[in-house]
């Protein structure tokens, strides 16, 4: 490996750059609670493990480099961001006559699809793929074996994103009781089912890599 801090420093800021991932987390966490952004930042973290082997065997490469393939997952991923999006206006709709129905088993059934959303919405973006495929190969000597510095600087980028997210829980549920006021919480419904399907219209955009 080589320039490993860089290589630290520069994930903390890719991690910390809001994106799909940042606005499901914040969207579980204030709707669900902590549970809801534990079990989303693991769902996450799947996706990423899943993304650093696929890395390290190469079919991020055949992503990256087929048009077709490139194509089919950047269109269910945004298809999927964009349901989401959809999912959190409709839910501005339906609140006032639905807040007051079976409020507990509503909210199990939110808590147990955290880790379904945020594990989605880092699997089905190739841009994920594309990412560890171009961005990891820059701090590995190509002179030598590249399966072990693929793996730690895969692991590393996981336990990054781990720290970064057991903080960001930690500091939205020490704001919940503003965050967590029916007022706020349609507002921050309607922000990020916006922000979801902007993503969803960006990703659907994205050229394929030649």
């Amino acid at each position: 490996m080589e320039n490993f801090y860089l290589f630290v420093i520069t994930c903390i800021f890719l991690i910390i750059l809001p994106g799909p991932d940042t606005a499901i987390m914040t969207k579980n966490t204030l709707t669900v609670g902590k549970q809801g952004g534990f079990k989303t930042m693991l769902g996450i973290c799947c996706a990423l493990s899943i993304h650093t082997f696929t890395a390290i065997v190469g079919l991020s490469a055949i992503i990256a480099k087929s048009a077709l393939l490139f194509s089919i997952f950047k269109y269910i991923g945004s298809v999927y961001l964009i349901y989401l999006g959809i999912k959190s206006l409709w839910t501005l709709r339906n609140k006032n006559t639905t807040e007051t129905i079976e409020p507990i088993a509503k909210s199990k059934y939110k808590n147990e699809s955290s880790f379904k959303q945020g594990f989605l919405t880092n699997l089905l973006n190739p841009k994920i793929a594309v990412f560890f495929l171009t961005f990891l190969p820059q701090f590995v000597n190509h002179e030598s074996h590249t399966f072990m510095p693929f793996l730690i600087l895969g692991i590393t980028y996981i336990v990054l994103t781990v720290v970064w997210y057991l903080f960001y829980i930690y500091l939205l549920n020490q704001i919940s009781s503003f965050m967590k006021k029916p007022k706020t919480q349609k507002v921050i419904e309607g922000i990020t089912g916006t922000i979801l399907i902007g993503f969803g219209i960006k990703l659907a955009l994205e050229k394929a890599r030649t």
